[in-house]
């Protein structure tokens, strides 16, 4: 299946670690070799970075490694194709514009007959490749439309409840985690996903968090981001622990709102 990493701090950061061992489960012989991409925000935009190859075999991950820019949220994706050929326009993270903000999206997981589902029905928000995930993406910015009418951010709560809502319609179809950000808030759904056994089953996502100490730390022991200064809180979400911190694993249906390195208003499993 493929990876996903997530990265929200209270101050820019640096993607290091975390970046490369995503990056090496994206090299031959690999499943997961069919496109990599990373997106860093910046205030309301984006600087997105995409390639429809194996992420572990490319230049240009490594650079991002060591001049990427640095950013207070990120979101990173390794494709393993299940629909749609491998190519750029197939390849995640999807970003879109609503709002008058950069709006990011990554999945991992096969939704089986999303087209034909009348809840996720398309609008105004069309795809440009064929992937159920961007489909997804476009579903849900159909959703979130009428909340971004208004030139005030909707609050957390708002925005919750329609994810909430779009989650429990993708669990219907099949595996279910993904990560939505609208550069206030990191939205991370968990599910399910193919695990060492070959059963699919939970958890599909696991989070980590850490409130850094007032020296400076080495970037291998900031569990992947590269971490200066004080008074600083990070939180990463990825498919499989990255590092020997401890990780909690997200119950089948939970969402995590994480915003400045935090977990905004604590999370819980999204309704059924």
């Amino acid at each position: 299946m493929c990876e996903l990493l997530v990265v929200c701090a209270s101050e820019p950061v640096r993607l290091t670690f975390s970046l490369h061992t995503l990056a090496a489960r994206g090299a031959l012989p690999a499943s997961s070799r069919d496109g990599w991409g990373v997106a860093f925000y910046e205030g309301l935009d984006v600087a997105l970075f995409r390639e429809p190859g194996a992420a572990g075999d490319s230049p240009l991950v490594r650079f991002l490694e060591t001049d990427g820019p640095r950013t207070r949220m990120a979101i990173s994706h390794i494709r393993h194709a299940t629909q749609g050929a491998v190519q750029l326009s197939n390849t995640q993270p999807f970003a879109r514009t609503l709002g008058g903000r950069t709006h990011v999206f990554a999945h991992n997981g096969h939704l089986a007959g999303i087209e034909q589902r009348g809840s996720l029905a398309l609008g105004r928000h069309r795809p440009i490749g064929q992937t159920d995930s961007e489909h997804a993406f476009c579903a849900l910015l159909e959703r979130l439309e009428a909340l971004w009418e208004s030139p005030t951010v909707p609050t957390v709560q708002a925005r919750c409840a329609v994810l909430a809502g779009f989650a429990a319609d993708l669990r219907a179809l099949g595996p279910a985690n993904f990560v939505y950000c609208d550069a206030d808030a990191v939205f991370v759904h968990g599910d399910k996903r193919i695990q060492s056994s070959g059963r699919i089953e939970p958890p599909g996502l696991w989070l980590s968090q850490r409130h850094c100490p007032p020296i400076g730390l080495p970037p291998e022991t900031g569990g992947g981001v590269a971490i200066s200064g004080s008074g600083r809180a990070v939180a990463w979400v990825a498919s499989v622990p990255l590092t020997p911190e401890d990780w909690r694993p997200l119950a089948e249906g939970e969402m995590v709102v994480l915003r400045d390195g935090e977990i905004a208003g604590g999370s819980e499993p999204c309704p059924r």
